[in-house]
């Protein structure tokens, strides 16, 4: 049983990366392949799930313990695979996702691929109540920006800008917006490429 992997992204897709460590080149399916763009051809840590079947033996990874956790126990739903499981990673944030559980909101858990409203219901029957160690805010509140976290997500956001050429004085005609807003560090990218090709 793998933990986690460390060495070289080498190459990344719409459904995976690659993982070069040992002289080997380890294909890992994740949620969200290209919020690892920034680190391509650099050393990555991703920690990882081993599907092992008759007919399959697939690594998934996670950019945190936490993410993966959230995956098996989305696994251990009856009529969720590990393509439903990681769908719902994909599209939705890990506290939405436990918050909408906790609070047995089944019509936001039918948004995602693959889940209908039977589905909906046995997620939360299975899983309620068992999430909230997990959660990165307290279940049952709602999301408030984080002021430490802003930061940290605005730095590593400054940091791909710089990495895509940007230069210094561009990068300060942006940062200002963006810090009106509380997003993660590829949202921050994402907003900032958008005000960018504007400029």
């Amino acid at each position: 049983m793998f933990d986690y992997i460390r060495g070289i992204l080498t190459y990344l897709s719409g459904n995976g990366i690659v993982i070069e460590q040992g002289g080997f080149g380890y294909r890992i399916i994740c949620a969200n392949p290209f919020s690892y763009q920034p680190l391509l051809n650099k050393e990555t840590k991703v920690y990882l799930y081993q599907y092992v079947r008759e007919d399959a033996n697939i690594l998934y990874g996670f950019q945190t313990r936490e993410e993966r956790e959230l995956f098996v126990r989305l696994l251990s739903v009856s009529g969720i695979g590990p393509k439903n499981a990681l769908a719902i990673l994909a599209s939705g944030d890990p506290d939405e996702v436990i918050q909408a559980i906790e609070a047995e909101d089944e019509k936001f858990l039918t948004r995602f691929p693959g889940i209908g409203r039977k589905t909906a219901g046995q997620i939360v029957l299975d899983l309620k109540g068992k999430l909230k160690e997990f959660a990165v805010r307290p279940v049952g509140t709602q999301a408030e920006p984080s002021e430490e976290r802003l930061d940290n997500a605005l730095a590593e956001a400054v940091d791909v800008l710089s990495m895509l050429g940007y230069s210094e004085r561009e990068i300060r005609k942006v940062v200002p917006a963006l810090r009106e807003q509380d997003l993660s560090a590829e949202n921050y990218v994402k907003e900032a490429l958008k005000r960018l090709s504007k400029v």
